[in-house]
């Protein structure tokens, strides 16, 4: 008898701030409860109500930079003055549990992965279950209402955000896929068909 047997997927979603991909990405592993989220590493200082490892992993920077010589990270970047990055160990412990992993990464660290995809040396393990996604805003104007509509940010924030997002939209066409987030629920359901989709594309007749 046929029997099918399915591979973990690694997805990675990137998107501008405030184009809706957190409100994507939580909705999709909430209701699906073998996708879950990678936890990345940070050098920063915990914030009232964080985890260490399950908000992230809190490393000192003399130990971050220890795993970066050492090739540890799937990627890696500096923001505001402190390190990010996500452990290859961490991703293949979570698919080898039987659960796709998703990634929420800037495109700085989803060009990494990318990168590492095509060209790493020990890349067999994720080669044949990477995807990645780009989410959009409908236009730079509806981004800039949605980043006031926060009222979280100053005019000089949002005007760093909003030229940021500008450098960012031009790398969509490095995504196998995206998804313009005009209509929550649209694009939740192009998000939704996408794994289901993909999970197709990794089954494995035995």
């Amino acid at each position: 008898m046929i029997a099918l047997q399915r591979t973990p997927l690694l997805m990675i979603v990137s998107a501008p701030s405030g184009a809706g991909k957190t409100t994507l990405c939580d909705r999709l592993v909430a209701e699906f409860d073998n996708v879950t989220y990678s936890v990345s590493c940070t050098t920063r200082q915990p914030r009232e109500g964080e985890i260490d490892g399950v908000s992230y992993h809190f490393l000192p920077p003399d130990a971050f930079q220890e795993r970066v010589d050492a090739g540890e990270f799937l990627e890696h970047a500096v923001v505001h003055g402190n390190q990010y990055g996500t452990l290859k160990e961490s991703v293949q412990a979570s698919l080898q549990s039987g659960r796709d992993v998703l990634m929420d990464i800037d495109v700085q660290g989803a060009a990494q992965i990318r990168d590492y995809v095509r060209h790493g040396q020990d890349n067999e393990w994720i080669r044949d279950i990477y995807a990645d996604i780009f989410i959009a805003p409908p236009s730079m104007e509806d981004l800039q209402l949605r980043l006031w509509g926060r009222g979280k940010d100053d005019e000089a924030v949002i005007a760093r955000r909003l030229e940021r997002a500008r450098e960012e939209l031009e790398r969509w066409r490095d995504y196998q896929y995206v998804i313009v987030n005009d209509r929550i629920e649209d694009s939740y359901s192009t998000l939704r068909s996408i794994l289901l989709a993909e999970r197709q594309r990794v089954i494995r007749l035995h």
